[in-house]
């Protein structure tokens, strides 16, 4: 972030002279101004000046301060707003406070005082910037994982992280597939209290339904044929640290009640077992499905939903932040020169281009697998297009306008249509997504929700290598 001083700040007033006169005061003490006479104007300046400060009347023509306050806040959560009210509107700015504004100013206002105001907003952010800065460079210090890019959007879940790694609510990471859920879930345990505690991690859809209860809270000797011996579960052994439970929306119906008390007491019993043992753990949970949608479905307990976001954070897909790609890929590319032993590469701008260009549905992850394949490739001293082997570039030049329906082949029986239709779907999804695992079976098993033993069985019955 730059020097905050060259952030403007908003100044939202509809009568012309008391914002000219708000105008005019500021720029004499240095500061830029944007104007808007309505929250719709605001709105709009919000996105479009990152301001340092807000500054907004309550009463305006069109909407008013309170939607100007809930538009800044959710842009972002840290941004300083002060209200301006008539003397009888006190209580109005009181409501406006809670809803998180730092002051307010009664009018007439006094300019000393509000610049006075302005100042303090101006350093509170300045000071909060540093104390993000210090607290994460003392978190890569400890060993916590580097999450690269600059777009807002990833800047806000920063943000967000810092602010829930303080505390011990149970935090949702919400994103789709690759987005990066689990080294987001290490950098809020590192830069949290309990980072000298252990980081233990368990992923609910990779594990069989009859071993996962035994892998969440350990058995007791005896406790089924096999149990030769008392085995801690992952609860335990995060006692004082961090639990992190990826792919938590694949949890078996049969088994959320015992996590929900396990997260409201902190309180289980091991497998077989009697004995209440207590933790002292901070949950994060991370999920790729919409959480609301299983409830509604009755795959998902209601009240577990609840207990799991208490401090929701969403992750943006990788095509919502285009500026992060060529950041993120020539770190890919450095990286991987370095661990393979190779001289540097660069990126020819057709690759950029390329990169650029595709959807990633894959997101980071696909990103990270498409780069290490291509140092492979590469024999000269520059990554090319042709290096990056992205599906769309093998698509033909011509597109036809032909329905795709009428390349299917629908003869036949309908179940023999269904069944031809089916397979040559299932061919297609399997060889794509072990494309975008860089060719990791076990990775392509977790992304398309099936087992290791059966995604193998399908290699092989289609030849995908």
């Amino acid at each position: 972030m730059g020097a905050l001083s060259s952030y403007p700040v908003l100044l939202v007033e509809d009568k012309d002279s008391l914002r000219a006169m708000l105008r005019h005061a500021l720029e004499a003490q240095g500061h830029t101004v944007v104007e808007a006479r309505d929250e719709c104007e605001a709105v709009q300046r919000l996105g479009q000046s990152r301001p340092a400060v807000v500054l907004t009347d309550l009463k305006l023509p069109v909407g008013d301060g309170f939607g100007v306050l809930r538009a800044a806040k959710e842009m972002d959560p840290e941004l300083p707003v002060v209200v301006m009210t008539a003397y009888g509107g006190i209580q109005d700015a009181v409501t406006a406070m809670k809803e998180g504004a730092m002051d307010f100013l009664a009018k007439p206002v006094d300019p000393d005082h509000l610049l006075l105001m302005v100042e303090r907003a101006i350093a509170q952010r300045r000071m909060l910037a540093e104390y993000y800065l210090l607290k994460e460079e003392l978190a890569e210090r400890r060993g916590a994982p580097r999450i690269l890019g600059e777009d807002p959007k990833l800047r806000q879940v920063s943000q967000q992280l810092h602010r829930a790694a303080g505390t011990d609510a149970t935090v949702l990471l919400e994103g789709e597939s690759g987005t990066g859920k689990e080294l987001f879930a290490r950098a809020l345990h590192v830069l949290s209290p309990r980072a000298a505690g252990p980081f233990v991690a368990i992923n609910c859809a990779a594990i069989p339904e009859t071993l996962l209860e035994t892998e969440l809270f350990g058995h007791e000797k005896g406790a089924f044929t096999g149990a030769v011996a008392r085995k801690p579960g992952r609860f335990e052994l995060a006692h004082r640290g961090t639990l992190f439970l990826d792919e938590i929306g694949e949890l078996p119906i049969s088994l959320q009640p015992k996590i929900l008390r396990a997260l409201e007491e902190k309180r289980f019993e091991r497998v077989g077992g009697t004995q209440s043992l207590h933790v002292d753990i901070r949950v994060v949970a991370a999920t790729n499905r919409n959480l609301k949608a299983r409830v509604a479905e009755r795959q998902f307990r209601e009240d577990l939903y609840f207990r799991l976001s208490v401090f929701p954070i969403r992750i943006p897909p990788l095509r919502d932040r285009p500026t992060d790609i060529v950041i993120l890929a020539r770190h890919f590319v450095e990286k991987f020169c370095r661990d393979q032993n190779k001289k540097p590469l660069t990126l020819a701008q057709s690759a950029l281009i390329d990169l650029q260009a595709y959807p990633w549905p894959g997101n980071v992850r696909e990103l990270q697998n498409c780069l290490e394949r291509a140092v492979i490739l590469a024999d000269g001293d520059t990554i090319h297009g042709r290096h990056l082997n992205l599906s769309f570039a093998q698509a033909p030049a011509v597109v036809s306008a032909q329905s795709p329906w009428e390349q299917v082949d629908l003869s036949g029986t309908l179940s023999e249509a269904l069944r031809r239709t089916t397979i040559e779907v299932e061919r297609r999804k399997i060889e794509e997504m072990h494309k975008a695992c860089g060719g990791d079976p076990q990775r392509t098993a977790e992304e398309l929700q099936i087992s290791y033993k059966t995604l193998l069985q399908k290699l092989k019955e289609y030849q995908i290598s």
